[in-house]
């Protein structure tokens, strides 16, 4: 009683093993087979090469493809990731300037494919606020980042300065993060600034308010003294916004920006003194701001301050 063959190898191995034993030429047994010689001859060196596992039926699947990257793409896109460590529509915008246009999706593909992609071990919060069109100037979002590295076993703090509308910054670093750093910053801010200031955006530190240090603690709670920096603000006629307490995504602008200080900056480096901490954040300032922008459409924040950008959604 003759069986079925089981699988697609056991079917091709019914029709090669005659031919292996010599009982029967590949050509006559093409005229009872319902498959070609040439299939026959293929099946034969698949057998002959790997034994019974290369009658095992393959993918067709096109091992290439006409509208494949290039690989001298790729290598190209994989070199500066890893040397610039931007995004994907960063590196498509600095990929167009050398002449090479390739879609934003392909590059992510591409550089997730070489796991060079950022692992978040937790999963991000969103928050969904009203997105305003500000015109430079209308808001200014100020923080404070510690300086990664001690000099002489002290601590030193980055003041940062971020116009939400042009991305434009400004860095200084102080030893202290008192009243009299936050004011001498904001006017150090407002003196260099190359637009008025017209509103200013912090968190809830106590250099900047005393919201929840000095006003339950008042002798007239419904007439708190006002902190120095709020005085200030108000003689110079600049509005002053703090966010919601454990909401540092309100301040998201200077947030990002202080990720990319980390980033490029503070662990590419190393100071010896503060001088040399200063000097080279000031220099880090000035490339910063001739650093495009995914929020500005590849724009750098000095061009959209020369191009007065408007209606910059936040």
């Amino acid at each position: 009683m003759k069986t079925m063959p089981n699988s697609t190898k056991e079917e091709r191995l019914r029709w090669v093993k005659p031919i292996l034993d010599k009982k029967i030429f590949i050509k006559d047994m093409a005229d009872v087979c319902p498959f070609s010689e040439r299939t026959i001859k293929y099946w034969l060196s698949g057998y002959k090469e790997h034994g019974e596992l290369g009658l095992e039926p393959k993918s067709t699947r096109p091992k290439t493809s006409p509208n494949e990257t290039p690989i001298r793409i790729k290598e190209r896109i994989i070199g500066l990731r890893k040397d610039r460590k931007e995004c994907a529509r960063k590196l498509a915008w600095h990929l167009e300037e050398e002449g090479i246009k390739i879609d934003t999706r392909t590059i992510g593909k591409i550089i997730k494919k070489e796991g060079l992609i950022r692992k978040y071990r937790t999963r991000k919060i969103k928050y969904k606020y009203i997105k305003i069109p500000l015109k430079i100037g209308e808001l200014v979002e100020i923080d404070i980042k510690y300086v990664p590295q001690r000099l002489d076993r002290k601590r030193f703090y980055q003041f940062t300065a971020i116009d939400c509308a042009s991305r434009w910054r400004y860095l200084e670093v102080y030893d202290d993060m008192g009243n009299n750093s936050a004011i001498k910053f904001l006017r150090k801010v407002i003196s260099i600034a190359p637009f008025k200031i017209q509103s200013v955006k912090t968190d809830n530190g106590s250099c900047f308010t005393n919201r929840y240090t000095g006003y339950l603690k008042s002798s007239d709670p419904f007439n708190p003294k006002l902190h120095a920096f709020d005085v200030l603000c108000v003689k110079l006629g600049i509005k002053h916004y703090l966010i919601d307490p454990g909401k540092p995504a309100q301040n998201g602008k200077v947030e990002r920006s202080h990720r990319t200080d980390q980033e490029k900056f503070y662990n590419e480096l190393i100071f010896k003194s503060f001088e040399e901490l200063k000097f080279k954040l000031r220099l880090w300032n000035m490339t910063y701001n001739d650093i495009k922008h995914c929020g500005l459409n590849g724009k750098t924040p000095n061009q959209a301050l020369r191009l007065g950008v408007q209606n910059v959604y936040t």
